[in-house]
């Protein structure tokens, strides 16, 4: 079951009206599960409730007690990609997939399996030139394998039909043995229930805030604590997932985030006082800290393409994203 957000002020479902020119709400006062209300609200209204705007929101909350937790239509998507760009018509999950915190695959014994990108595994690359299958024995994360895959050959396998799995199966040659492949799921997406292509968001936590303003590092969290709040600390999923939403306001290549490295003890913190634990490094970012005593690196997240954290001197002159007090 794809992984949903829960909203602390909001809604149900959806009114049947579908040429309405404003939406209309209606607050269901029965527990269900997401899959559970989306099946309710599509059998009796139209689905559940889709945010498009902030009249929108202010509607919906006219609905429902501010305290009392209800489903909406927000969930992740669970779409599965090539690393490839090849269309996945053909899947071979060992069990039914999820959208959880596994998001790359791995095959075992002829079947696939969804695995912790961060493990490191072997690997199979395909090379376009040679039309050729190069196994890699070494072990990577799957991003480090993709990487290699497309430096030295062409990309990470896809496996279109049977015929690609049985020969890829016949290659690894070891029932024991789990390979990545180049099957991928972006789980920073979201998606409404209904399919509209509203980019509206209203998050609960601190509200964080692009600033358009190019600075330097140090520049930027003397401006968001005269400002704001802090710079952001990205010290969770959710968090990550609050920022890719303003990133597309950015003006810049890649965005100052709360994150700086500490030479004397060697290890990555965050403004609030946080040690790294939770993170979304670029493949080799982490420990790409060579003459940090003679300048400071600080950590940025890309503000196109995957979103990953990358390391840049704090001289730098990006725009930054700030947290804020909820109003």
């Amino acid at each position: 079951m794809a992984q949903i957000l829960y909203f602390s002020l909001l809604f149900i479902a959806l009114c049947s009206l579908s040429e309405c020119s404003q939406r209309r709400y209606h607050h269901i006062n029965i527990e269900k599960n997401w899959t559970e209300a989306q099946r309710y609200c599509r059998e009796n209204y139209t689905d559940l409730a889709t945010v498009n705007n902030i009249n929108d929101m202010n509607e919906l909350m006219k609905t429902v007690n501010n305290n009392q937790k209800v489903w909406i239509g927000l969930k992740r998507t669970d779409e599965w990609k090539w690393s490839l760009g090849d269309p996945v018509k053909y899947l071979n999950w060992e069990t039914e997939s999820s959208t959880d915190t596994n998001n790359c695959a791995v095959m075992r014994n002829g079947k696939w399996r969804q695995q912790k990108c961060k493990d490191k595994l072997g690997y199979i690359c395909y090379n376009d030139s040679s039309k050729s299958y190069i196994i890699d024995p070494s072990t990577e994360t799957w991003r480090e394998a993709q990487s290699f895959c497309r430096q030295y050959h062409t990309d990470l396998i896809s496996v279109r039909n049977q015929t690609d799995n049985q020969l890829i199966h016949n290659i690894i040659n070891d029932p024991q043995t789990s390979v990545w492949i180049g099957l991928f799921s972006d789980s920073l997406e979201w998606e409404w229930s209904d399919k509209t292509d509203s980019a509206f968001r209203y998050w609960r936590s601190d509200e964080l805030i692009l600033i358009q303003k190019n600075l330097s590092w140090t520049e930027a969290v003397r401006y968001c604590r005269e400002n704001h709040v802090d710079l952001v600390s990205v010290d969770s999923e959710k968090i990550q997932l609050m920022v890719t939403e303003v990133l597309h306001q950015a003006s810049t290549a890649e965005v100052w985030l709360g994150l700086r490295h500490s030479c004397s003890v060697g290890i990555w913190f965050w403004v609030n006082g946080e040690i790294v634990c939770y993170d979304h490094w670029a493949p080799g970012n982490e420990t790409a800290v060579d003459d940090c005593e003679r300048e400071v690196r600080s950590g940025a997240v890309q503000s196109g393409g995957d979103h990953l954290w990358i390391i840049l001197p704090e001289s730098h002159k990006l725009n930054f994203i700030c947290t804020r007090k909820e109003k």
